[in-house]
């Protein structure tokens, strides 16, 4: 019941509020409203736009061939009505378009001539954005089931070339695509730098976890790229000796500088297949380890300390900074001490190339990072569902973030490095003329 005044009238401040629910309704549905008449004005845009550039494309080939005639005086190349529409999938959603077609009666050189669509291709239901789109949505742990459930939201019920099928069909390329990758020829290629490093993955029905062995280099240009991507058991000496010795074997050179975690069986790898190659451990594995054996009230205190021998200017500088850091744990926590200190000397190979690319080589975080969307992928299917479907999942999600990857900064630098231009605390020792004609004093 309403709240009455003095009077017996109804309170003035009670009415709106018995309006609201009533309001909030009809403003929601004007809004979805709007949503849909924006979305159907944005797909009706689209169509237009597309058959538009359908016609013209059409218009401009009968156009040049507008004096070739038939043996009866008759064009040659004329119009011939519109196919049967077709549903095709853009990033405003799915329109329905009737691509025009041609009657092209010309031969040359004994070969008949043919009118090929560019802009929408015989048998193209979507564009190219999302089909790039559906790889990286089943990549990034949405199943196959899902992928149509969120584009379909996004694009439209009517969405086209979405289903499961064609997922798995993109699986079927992608395995094809790895077993070329595994016998490419890299004699043409020549890495600089390169980073290694071994990722546990879950198989499903399988007791064992396998490890994704992974090498990515750089280029003398400073462009970073994948090598290998191989089936190991752990990070033992014989896996890494079939990866490293079949990626010799298919012509590629021993880098310069080889960086990696703390598995030994890498090391004793690149000791055998490249012993011309220096070792840089990876900064951060260390520095994680290093934590790991210290009581949780002395960790961020030893954090300081670690990246001041991390982010040191010099090999003095850092050798000081580690000096300090013994003697102020060795007698209390002896085993963050050994930690630190085995296998010191692969901790300062990088003062020996130049300073501009010691964050790169100090670490290897670009594999780390890019296998975070490997390890949430199998969080979703419970596990990779066969050994041959983990490798794939990864190299295809290796190969679509080297895209994406940077050039290393000072690119010009690795060339020079590959000349074997010496350097010292990240400074060049020596004058020496280079292709393009930098000289750096030391």
């Amino acid at each position: 019941m309403r709240d009455l005044d003095r009077r017996g009238r109804a309170r003035k401040d009670t009415l709106p509020m018995e309006r609201i629910p009533e309001e909030t309704t009809l403003a929601a549905e004007a809004a979805a409203s709007a949503a849909r008449s924006l979305d159907a004005l944005a797909r009706k845009g689209a169509r237009r736009m597309l058959q538009a550039a359908l016609e013209v494309e059409v218009a401009a080939y009968i156009g040049r061939p507008m004096t070739a005639r038939d043996e009866r005086g008759w064009a040659a190349v004329t119009r011939n009505g519109h196919a049967q529409p077709r549903k095709v999938t853009l990033g405003a959603g799915t329109v329905e378009v009737a691509a025009p077609r041609v009657e092209d009666r010309r031969v040359v050189d004994g070969q008949r001539q043919t009118f090929t669509r560019r802009i929408l291709p015989p048998y193209v239901r979507r564009s190219p954005k999302v089909a790039e789109g559906l790889p990286l949505l089943y990549l990034d742990g949405l199943s196959t089931g899902d992928v149509r459930e969120a584009l379909g939201a996004l694009l439209g019920e009517d969405a086209a070339g979405l289903s499961p099928t064609a997922i798995t069909r993109l699986i079927k390329v992608w395995e094809a695509e790895y077993a070329a990758f595994r016998q490419r020829d890299l004699a043409d290629r020549d890495d600089v730098y390169v980073w290694a490093d071994g990722v546990h993955v879950t198989i499903r029905l399988e007791e064992d976890r396998r490890c994704t062995l992974v090498l990515i280099g750089a280029r003398p240009d400073g462009t970073t790229e994948v090598i290998a991507v191989e089936d190991g058991y752990r990070q033992s000496t014989e896996s890494w000796l079939g990866v490293l010795g079949d990626v010799k074997r298919r012509g590629m050179r021993a880098p310069e500088l080889a960086a990696g975690d703390r598995a030994l069986g890498f090391w004793a790898a690149v000791r055998e297949v490249w012993p011309e190659t220096q070792g840089e451990t990876c900064w951060v594995h260390r520095i994680a380890t290093v934590l790991d054996t210290l009581p949780q009230r002395l960790q961020p205190k030893a954090k300081r300390a670690l990246h001041a021998m991390l982010y040191a200017d010099s090999r003095a500088t850092c050798l000081t900074e580690l000096a300090t850091f013994v003697a102020e744990y060795e007698a209390k926590y002896p085993k963050a001490v050994e930690s630190l200190t085995r296998d010191q000397d692969l901790l300062l190979t990088h003062v020996d190339f130049p300073a501009e690319h010691w964050g790169h080589v100090r670490t290897t975080n670009p594999i780390e990072s890019t296998f975070a969307t490997v390890k949430l992928r199998q969080r979703v299917t419970k596990g990779a569902g066969s050994r041959t479907a983990g490798l794939t999942m990864a190299f295809k999600l290796l190969t679509m973030a080297e895209k994406r990857w940077r050039r290393l900064n000072a690119p010009h630098l690795v060339a020079h490095v590959r000349a074997g231009v010496r350097f010292s605390d990240g400074v060049r020792l020596e004058r020496d003329d280079t292709p393009d004609g930098v000289q750096t004093a030391a």
